[in-house]
């Protein structure tokens, strides 16, 4: 039998606070490879069950968690393109200089 929203909604809940309430203060933190130490990166680090945090290098205190399921579809879409910007004036895009 399916899940109803409702329930959906409370499994995800249960899966947030399971997640935010691990101890992660012993965890391998990674970047990209050929960064820098000194260079402003973004900076993961593998939970259990599959799970991900995220962190700047320049805010290591404020830390973002994902599950499994939340940063494989975050991969597969920035892999497809859902995540690249438009260039905008600033960036030399439509309406730049004007």
């Amino acid at each position: 039998m399916a899940e109803t929203a409702e329930e959906i909604k409370a499994r995800k809940e249960r899966e947030r606070d399971e997640l935010y309430a691990l101890d992660i203060s012993g965890v391998e933190w990674h970047s990209a490879p050929g960064t820098e130490e000194h260079e402003e990166r973004v900076e993961i680090a593998y939970l259990p069950e599959g799970a991900v945090a995220m962190r700047s290098s320049l805010d290591p205190e404020t830390v973002l968690r994902y599950t499994e399921a939340e940063w494989r579809a975050f991969v597969l879409g920035a892999r497809d393109g859902e995540f690249d910007l438009e260039p905008g004036p600033r960036d030399g895009g439509p309406g730049a200089g004007q």
